[in-house]
């Protein structure tokens, strides 16, 4: 599966085509001109912010109004999202990327709003010395002076996230969750937990920011060929998870 999400996502898919280009190029001028543009023009128009900004924007969910929106969650659930290696800064060795920096920043401020008990979600993806959950309660605890409550360290996927944060919360008789992760892959993370018997609560944080005014809009960077390429997988996600739903079993 890996594989397959390598070879169907930029920048791989763009480098694929640009080759097929040049090899039909000789032979079939027409198809391989076609391959190359598709390739390279794919390539600048998903690093604009015009690109990544609509291929996010229709993944997000409403963002929570936390007064009225979290009445009846029992828990919040904080997702791992990816570590940086090596980190020197804090003497943890390893420490969480800056997507679940964001995650866990809401995470805190949500438990601060409505002092909620966290669980932390996540992970060795690559068998690392430690769970990427440890990170996320030492940063929880260490830097924003907020407990952990419970901490699940075996999942590697979204869908496993859920499936272990369910059974953890169910020996509590927890139903009803406020979920926390990045706005445009809430949606597909919400459909794991709720198949793994929860009530969610979507708790989006980092939202796509609007395209700048004028020509500044379409100029090309690696930032947002990054979000698009991200917005991509959730897109290709969705598409796996209806087909999958789809077959019979």
């Amino acid at each position: 599966m890996a594989l397959l999400e390598t070879l169907l996502l930029p920048p791989t898919l763009n480098a694929l085509l640009i080759l097929v280009g040049g090899l039909l190029w000789r032979r079939h001028q027409l198809l391989g001109g076609l391959a190359v543009v598709l390739g390279l023009g794919g390539l600048l128009l998903l690093a604009t912010p015009v690109a990544s900004h609509a291929l996010r924007q229709d993944l997000e969910p409403p963002a929570l109004q936390v007064a009225g929106d979290l009445s009846g969650a029992e828990a919040i659930v904080i997702l791992g999202g990816g570590r940086d290696y090596d980190a020197p800064e804090f003497g943890w060795g390893d420490a969480p990327s800056n997507a679940s920096w964001r995650r866990l920043a809401y995470g805190a401020y949500l438990h601060r709003q409505t002092d909620l008990p966290i669980l932390v979600s996540g992970g060795r993806r690559h068998d690392e010395p430690s769970a990427e959950a440890s990170l996320m309660d030492a940063a929880l605890e260490e830097v924003f002076a907020v407990p952990v409550r419970w901490y699940e360290g075996r999942s590697r996927t979204t869908a496993e996230n859920a499936r272990y944060s369910a059974e953890l919360l169910g020996d509590e008789d927890i139903r009803r969750i406020a979920l926390v992760s990045q706005a445009w892959h809430l949606p597909r993370a919400t459909a794991a937990f709720e198949r793994a018997g929860l009530e969610v609560v979507p708790a989006p944080t980092e939202f796509a920011s609007p395209p700048p005014a004028g020509l500044a809009a379409w100029r090309p960077s690696a930032y947002h060929l990054h979000q698009s390429s991200r917005a991509l997988h959730e897109w290709l996600g969705r598409t796996a998870r209806r087909l999958k739903d789809r077959l019979p079993r």
